[in-house]
């Protein structure tokens, strides 16, 4: 996760539609908008569903307040520009490569709030 943070963290127009420091672990009350959280991992083969530290899902949700849902869009948008395709050095352990697996975005009326979600498939190869 930390390497995929990393990477959104140096994209220079995902930080200018986040206001910079809209990428978080996790929002507390206080957070402001428009801003991007970690959500659910799971850890399993697809195939077999098995557990299998190597082909994870990683969840990312973002969050606007602004009219409509234009906001929400482009920064899923920017995001996987940014991720789907990407392969990402994990020290010793190898390469994971992620590939965009669902996105949705919608208005919650529960939270006043645009909420968007992607889940990207992250694949790890063992390094030889």
């Amino acid at each position: 996760m930390q390497a995929l943070f990393m990477r959104l963290k140096t994209d220079a127009s995902l930080s200018a539609l986040l206001g910079g420091a809209g990428l978080l672990e996790q929002a507390s009350d206080k957070a402001a908008f428009p801003h991007v959280t970690y959500g659910r991992t799971s850890a399993f083969n697809l195939d077999t569903g098995a557990d299998n530290d190597g082909d994870q899902l990683i969840t990312l949700h973002v969050w606007s307040k602004a009219q409509g849902e234009a906001e929400t869009r482009l920064i899923m948008d920017s995001i996987k520009a940014r991720l789907d395709g990407a392969a990402l050095s994990i020290g010793p352990r190898g390469q994971t490569r992620l590939s965009l697996e669902f996105a949705e975005a919608r208005y919650d009326e529960d939270l006043a709030v645009h909420h968007g979600l992607l889940r990207f498939r992250a694949l790890t190869q063992e390094a030889a």
